[in-house]
């Protein structure tokens, strides 16, 4: 049974009434977000008999065909593919840059080195499959002062560049993450240069964050965050041109029958489910991270952002004095989550990444981010990236027992 302290709950108690501006803020972008999700189900007449999906090779899944139009609708794109084949974010976008770039080819990304996962797929840590294999071409530009460098992407389209990624959330860097109001100005600024040129953004975390989305060729996420509400078990997405996500189709199954495959299995009502519950939950999420950053700042820790910063995404950092706060932080998140909550995390190797990972994840979905967790690598600067969870309370509730594990 968990045991909060009550000097803890009163400190947080105390930080939250400060935060009611920031707080009615989100909730009149939830409302506009929650009003577009619902006009997309009514646009496509969502009926119970959508709700049921396809075996076999997915032929003819019309609950599966309406929810990509809807995902499109809400993500302002012409088309999206929507499945449960897609088992990550990383696979998103390894799905769509294998899609669009052939050999020969460059891809330009001008937010810095990406996700670890992404370093195999690229080719900057080698492997055989990676897009280097194929000889296709990378170069990186890094930010500049938290924003894109203007001089050095315009000297760059001199060269001949197929596509150009921009990652928003942060990863396990330390820079902030991007608005939809940068990403957007960057994007114009390009295509003002060369308006041949395909615009992938890696949009992961930062769904219904914002009531804008990014103007780009391509974006792609997973909905095990955002999107998914919490309630999708797995999948992702990818939207954007047309002909474009028939390429990504033809990338994920097989080309010549692209989208018109796929079953969805029992995924549909998920799909449709999260989607709904998603700008509720993102609310949470959002509100769970600024009260953290509250509190942790109040009791003298780093943290990015601060409370009353702009958003771009769910994600918190909090910077420790050591690993051990680190883990301790971490025990605390775990152990007032509904499921394992009785396991300690301990820092171990993951897939994809070149440090021990301390991870805290008490979810009902494996790793998913939209549920309270907290992870970071355990190395110097100590950081944990904190993001989710499927109620507001439930948060409070795990910030209150983490900085009592914390102080001990």
């Amino acid at each position: 049974m968990l045991k909060l302290n009550d000097k803890y709950i009163k400190l947080v108690n105390e930080e939250e009434k400060k935060l009611s501006d920031i707080f009615n803020e989100i909730d009149i972008n939830t409302f506009n977000n929650s009003k577009k999700v619902l006009d997309a189900f009514h646009k496509n007449n969502i009926s119970e008999s959508d709700l049921n999906g396809t075996t076999g090779y997915g032929y003819n899944d019309i609950g599966r065909d309406k929810i990509e139009n809807i995902f499109a609708e809400i993500l302002n794109t012409e088309d999206a593919l929507v499945r449960t084949q897609i088992i990550s974010g990383s696979h998103a976008i390894s799905t769509a840059l294998f899609a669009i770039l052939r050999p020969n080819d460059t891809l330009l990304t001008i937010t810095g080195t990406p996700y670890d996962t992404l370093h195999e797929v690229i080719g900057i840590k080698p492997n055989n499959s990676s897009l280097m294999s194929y000889n296709i071409k990378y170069k990186e530009i890094d930010l500049k002062n938290n924003d894109f460098d203007y001089d050095k992407i315009k000297e760059e389209l001199k060269n001949n560049i197929k596509v150009i990624h921009i990652q928003r959330s942060r990863g396990y860097s330390l820079r902030d993450s991007l608005t939809v109001d940068k990403v957007n100005k960057v994007i114009k600024f390009i295509k003002d240069i060369n308006s041949n040129i395909i615009i992938f953004v890696d949009n992961c975390y930062c769904e219904f964050v914002e009531n804008e989305n990014p103007t780009a060729d391509l974006i792609a996420g997973s909905l095990i965050k955002n999107l998914g509400g919490g309630i999708a078990r797995n999948g992702g997405y990818i939207a954007g041109k047309k002909e474009l996500i028939e390429l990504c189709a033809e990338r994920l199954n097989v080309p010549g029958e692209a989208k018109e495959v796929g079953p969805s299995g029992n995924a549909n009502r998920e799909f449709l489910q999260g989607l709904y519950f998603a700008p509720s939950v993102v609310s949470s999420a959002l509100k769970t991270a600024i009260l953290t950053s509250k509190v942790l700042e109040t009791l003298n820790y780093k943290v990015s952002p601060k409370y009353n910063e702009q958003r771009a995404d769910i994600v918190e950092l909090i910077y420790f004095n050591n690993k051990n706060e680190m883990i301790k932080y971490s025990e605390g998140i775990q152990h007032s989550g509904a499921i394992d909550a009785n396991v300690d995390p301990i820092p171990s190797p993951m897939p994809g990444y070149a440090d021990e990972i301390i991870m805290a994840s008490s979810s009902f979905i494996q790793g998913s981010s939209i549920e309270i967790s907290c992870d970071g690598p355990l190395r110097d600067p100590f950081v944990i990236y904190q993001q989710g969870t499927l109620t507001y309370d439930y948060g409070k509730i795990a910030l209150i027992n983490a900085i009592s594990k914390l102080n001990e």
